[in-house]
């Protein structure tokens, strides 16, 4: 976007290690001068940017001297590229900050004190929330819907999410929760699959929008019941981990506490307010043990991303957990076998 006149104009970028490069294109080629530059000492950057909301593939990069640029992309993928590179270049004096955010951008953690309700809640807001357009597919149109990408973006520039993964975990549990819904063709197919994962479209043409009730209803099944003294033990361990479950085999995000004395492990339901455990078991007698990344192993269900551990309880039920890497599978395999 210009600076003196507010329109958009193709430019052709190179990015060096501290300062951005824009050259005009005439007749196809680019000038052998650069017609402008950026300075990214000191630059701070925000992607996705949804100060337009026609314009959804926006990169904002302000100076130390306050000056705004708008870089429009020509995909979502190439948007977070261009974005991960600029950042890592503004950083680039920085080692530790610049491998913090490849981990960030490739790992997989959510907010310890996430709310499917706050976030629900902060997309219903009229100013700040996810924009409700009509949207056209296959002839049928209809009323106040959302795509998947735009809710991705959403998630990710309201510090819900770090990156395109994270998010489309997030929106998976508010359709898995039933907070919003698919619509279309396009969308409802995708429901099909029997992992998570997949159930949720990151894409331009995949419509959602809000189901009915925006709180889910209380369930109506009579609730687990828990002794006080296996809630009682000190906590090991806790953190977010995906499990399949035991009747749909969908994979489900839940929040794991390890406790000790007594040795018991649980699981919490993150849509749920109350701290209570929706499931868990005692360690005593269990086996533990990592799973191989390479096939699907048998018992498991679903295109699953590896870092898979199992649990063997002494009454023979097997519970399959996906840790976010290998090295935080080790981390809670070393942390459950001593209280077996």
């Amino acid at each position: 976007q210009g600076h003196v006149v507010r329109n958009w104009k193709v430019r052709w970028f190179v990015l060096l290690q501290d300062k951005l490069l824009y050259y005009k294109i005439e007749g196809g080629k680019k000038e052998t001068s650069p017609k402008g530059r950026i300075l990214l000492d000191g630059c701070t950057i925000t992607c996705p940017c949804l100060e337009y909301e026609n314009r959804p593939l926006l990169i904002k990069l302000k100076t130390k001297t306050n000056t705004d640029y708008f870089l429009e992309c020509c995909s979502r993928e190439e948007r977070d590229s261009w974005a991960l590179d600029i950042t890592g270049a503004i950083h680039a004096g920085h080692p530790v900050q610049v491998e913090e955010l490849h981990r960030k951008k490739n790992s997989f953690k959510l907010l310890e004190n996430i709310s499917l309700h706050h976030i629900v809640e902060r997309m219903c807001d009229s100013s700040t929330g996810i924009k409700l357009t009509r949207n056209l597919e296959q002839g049928n149109r209809y009323k106040e819907t959302f795509t998947g990408s735009a809710l991705v973006d959403w998630l990710i520039s309201n510090n819900f999410a770090v990156s395109r993964f994270e998010a489309v975990t997030l929106a998976s549990m508010l359709m898995e929760e039933n907070f919003i819904k698919p619509v279309g063709t396009r969308s409802t197919e995708a429901t099909r699959y029997t992992n998570l994962s997949e159930q949720f479209l990151d894409d331009s043409t995949a419509l959602y929008m809000f189901a009915e009730s925006s709180k889910k209803s209380t369930s109506s099944r009579e609730e687990l019941q828990f002794n006080i003294s296996e809630l009682s033990g000190t906590v090991v361990k806790q953190g977010f981990l995906v499990k399949q479950g035991h009747k749909r085999k969908n994979w489900k995000v839940r929040k794991f506490v390890l406790r000790a004395e007594p040795a018991f492990l649980h699981y919490y339901d993150p849509t749920k307010e109350e701290n209570r455990p929706v499931g868990g078991f005692s360690l005593r007698g269990c086996l533990v043990s990592a799973l191989e990344d390479n096939g699907v192993p048998a018992g498991v269900k679903g295109n699953v991303q590896g870092n898979l551990f199992k649990i063997i309880t002494k009454n023979d039920i097997h519970y399959y957990i996906q840790a976010s890497s290998k090295a935080e599978r080790a981390q809670w395999i070393e942390a459950i076998k001593p209280l077996t």
